[in-house]
């Protein structure tokens, strides 16, 4: 497409954000592979979308970064050319019987966010902007409310994971799909450390940790029993640590996809090296 497609906003009057301080990347050492590295950075996943598309996907782009240790948050930083949160929308994009994408972000940021994360690049996707809340689980509520009741499934993706594939979607997607038992499937990766018990500073044993998985996006709902578990949490007052959690307690079954290690979400400042290593190489690949 020549043009990206409107974003509808929730709230189209609010300005621009200003400054250029949060949308600048880390400093870095120039060198070849750097410089070579802006040769690919337009290099681009090939967006699709299918004639009657079963699933829409929230991305949650409302984190303040406070860990990061940025103001502004990190969804903004810039990797090989390209916004991080850009990164994992066009995967979403990718995908064909992903229908919707939407993008919740900070209310007083969708402009910023609409300009120089979507609009500025080729999405074929349909894309809508949401307002994130205080919490994560409140953000993907408003995502939900988004979503329309011809979209049997969802798929909730952080948004700071951008090395996230279109066939790991489309497996976490067929995961659910292709079984009348579960409700949903998770990405996960199997701890890979020695774990232990811990009590003030005691420990108290060490469990085996191949019962242990380490929980990532997307995370894969059918689209009534996600939109009933958060509906039931909040008339609970029930706040999960993730969106499966809130199924779980309901009763519902949630699958495990094994997902790749590097499926990382980048939470402090070391992340960006390894996440920019391997967006470099699926850049040469896509160049291939």
């Amino acid at each position: 497409m020549d043009t990206a497609p409107d974003r509808t906003l929730q709230n189209p009057g609010s300005d621009p954000v200003g400054g250029p301080s949060v949308l600048v990347q880390p400093e870095f050492i120039a060198s070849k592979e750097n410089m070579d590295s802006l040769e690919t950075a337009l290099l681009s996943l090939q967006g699709r979308v299918a004639t009657k598309p079963h699933t829409a996907a929230i991305i949650l782009a409302g984190g303040s970064g406070e860990r990061y240790g940025r103001l502004g948050g990190k969804q903004m930083l810039e990797i090989l050319g390209k916004p991080i949160l850009t990164w994992s929308a066009e995967a979403f994009d990718a995908v064909a019987d992903v229908g919707l994408i939407v993008v919740v972000c900070p209310k007083e940021r969708m402009q910023e966010y609409c300009y120089a994360a979507l609009d500025a690049f080729p999405f074929v996707t349909p894309i809508v902007i949401a307002p994130a809340g205080e919490l994560r689980q409140e953000s993907s509520l408003a995502g939900l409310n988004m979503v329309g009741d011809e979209f049997e499934f969802v798929a909730i993706h952080d948004g700071a994971r951008p090395l996230v594939t279109p066939a790991l979607i489309e497996h976490a997607i067929a995961a659910v799909r292709g079984s009348v038992d579960h409700d949903g499937a998770v990405v996960a990766y199997p701890a890979i450390d020695t774990l232990k018990i811990v009590s003030n500073s005691n420990i108290l044993g060490t469990p085996d940790r191949s019962a242990f998985w380490t929980a990532q996006t997307p995370q894969v709902f059918r689209t009534s029993v996600i939109k009933e578990a958060h509906h039931i949490a909040l008339s609970d007052g029930f706040v999960g640590t993730d969106d499966s959690s809130l199924v779980e307690r309901i009763g519902g079954k949630v699958a495990l996809v094994k997902g790749p290690r590097n499926n990382i979400k980048i939470t402090v400042p070391e992340d960006y090296a390894a996440v920019e290593a391997g967006l470099r190489i699926r850049q040469r690949e896509l160049s291939e």
